[in-house]
């Protein structure tokens, strides 16, 4: 059936108008989808992700199909009312082929095709979106990059200008050229087809050939524009994914510059008991083991904060040992229900050193270092106390950017919570000092990601 020569040029071109409207809004559409927009940042799919690719474009198109069918009317032979611009069928099934192969682009052949052929009895749409699909699907298989079909652009003339500057460069095929002749010669076909078979396919018709070359035209543009859509989807999802692995690659690097540090420190520990008392030596380098073999095991961001605890109790037996159970006191103050809460891993560790070796070690009669963590009202306080010598006030400013335990520690919440995450040093001089930093309160295992993604109150 098609929408021809009882309707004038006019009309022809206001339906043009409605198609490409409604293209572009279902492009935008679908792309808010987060199952969609994952399917297309990837070039190689399972089985289940090409049907789920394929039910994802084939519903809306396949509603298109619907609205066209049930709000028509005849005179004769000649449609004459409804909503034609509504049926994307050829744009759909080929967009599905280019973008998920050819087994996608067949389901949603089908899908377009079976109300067609159920309810207006258009017997030639099914076998007609076949070639649609295979056609788009072969391109693509034969297509040896696959960015190619996203650089796809309805603009034929910037298609061919590239084809024709490419020539003085070096020879070879514009798969630009290509998919574009793909999408004219299908909508010339279904044109031809249809007119030899009257009411057995749906196709936009008119006796004047500037009118046919927009329909034409406007089925290259239905093509493309949905392309330029996802793409750009696509490539802020590409630059979220650039930026995480660049984050994750700084976190490894701030972690990394944590461990040798500490495992320098335990060693000297570990070796300066050796000759005089190689019994404590021992005890020293098995909860040494321990914390190296349980930091194998787990080579995450975030763990648990009952997780991170355990690994402060082998870390702090090691400096009991050090320093001695009467010169060296440990007191934790731990709401219990923050135990499950997630934390980045080996934060407290190093503030916990810096308190140790900065605030009790220069004092002769030792002192205790209190830890002490609350939640409330989505937020997680941790302090690090002692009773040490505390910090003179011309070096307080400075403190937060020498050596390695507490800037590292500042610079790993910068990454991971931004804005969102606080870190303070208060000190009196002779009397001790307390650092204190808040993070969103994280309820679940995390990775590196943005602040964006981190819960705040």
């Amino acid at each position: 059936m098609n929408l021809s020569h009882a309707n004038p040029s006019g009309l022809i071109f206001v339906t043009l108008l409605i198609k490409l409207g409604l293209i572009a809004l279902l492009a935008s559409f679908i792309a808010r989808f987060a199952h969609f927009r994952r399917l297309i940042f990837l070039e190689e799919r399972t089985p289940k992700q090409k049907l789920l690719f394929a039910a994802l474009l084939g519903v809306p198109f396949m509603l298109g199909v619907l609205a066209r069918l049930l709000t028509h009317g005849y005179a004769g032979t000649v449609l004459t009312s409804g909503y034609p611009g509504a049926d994307l069928s050829l744009e759909g099934t080929v967009l599905a082929g280019l973008l998920g192969g050819t087994i996608a682009g067949l389901v949603v052949s089908m899908m377009v095709s079976l109300p067609a052929v159920l309810i207006g009895h258009e017997h030639l749409a099914a076998p007609m979106a076949v070639l649609y699909a295979v056609v788009a699907g072969t391109a693509r298989w034969v297509c040896p990059d696959k960015e190619e079909i996203w650089k796809f652009s309805p603009f034929i003339d910037l298609s061919l200008y590239r084809s024709i500057k490419q020539r003085f460069k070096q020879p070879g095929l514009d798969w630009q050229v290509l998919f574009s002749l793909i999408c004219v010669m299908l909508e010339i076909s279904r044109i031809s087809v249809g007119r030899m078979a009257p009411r057995q396919l749906f196709f936009l018709d008119s006796p004047h050939p500037w009118t046919e070359a927009l329909i034409v035209l406007a089925t290259l543009i239905g093509v493309g524009l949905p392309l330029r859509v996802w793409n750009s989807t696509r490539m802020q999802r590409k630059l979220e994914e650039q930026e995480r692995l660049l984050m994750e690659a700084r976190l490894e690097a701030l972690v990394s510059q944590i461990n040798p540090h500490f495992l320098f420190n335990t060693l000297n520990t570990a070796s300066s008991l050796i000759r005089f008392d190689p019994d404590t030596a021992r005890t020293v380098l098995l909860k040494l083991s321990n914390i190296l073999r349980r930091r194998l095991k787990t080579q995450v961001h975030f763990v648990p904060l009952r997780q991170e605890l355990d690994f402060i109790d082998d870390y702090l037996d090691i400096e009991v040992v050090r320093f001695g159970r009467d010169k060296l006191q440990i007191r934790k103050e731990v709401d219990p229900e923050a135990l499950d809460t997630f934390v980045p891993s080996m934060i407290l560790q190093p503030l916990i050193e810096n308190s140790i070796r900065h605030g009790l070690g220069p004092k002769v009669e030792g002192g205790t270092i209190t830890l002490r963590i609350n939640r409330s009202k989505g937020r997680l306080a941790v302090e690090v106390i002692d009773d040490g010598v505390g910090i003179p006030a011309e070096r307080r400013e400075e403190i937060y950017g020498s050596g390695i335990g507490i800037s590292n520690v500042r610079e790993r919440l910068q990454v991971l919570y931004g804005e969102h995450s606080s870190l303070r040093i208060d000190s009196v001089l002779g009397s001790g000092t307390t650092i204190r930093f808040e993070i969103p309160e994280l309820v679940a295992p995390g990775r590196a990601v943005p602040v964006e993604a981190v819960p705040a109150s």
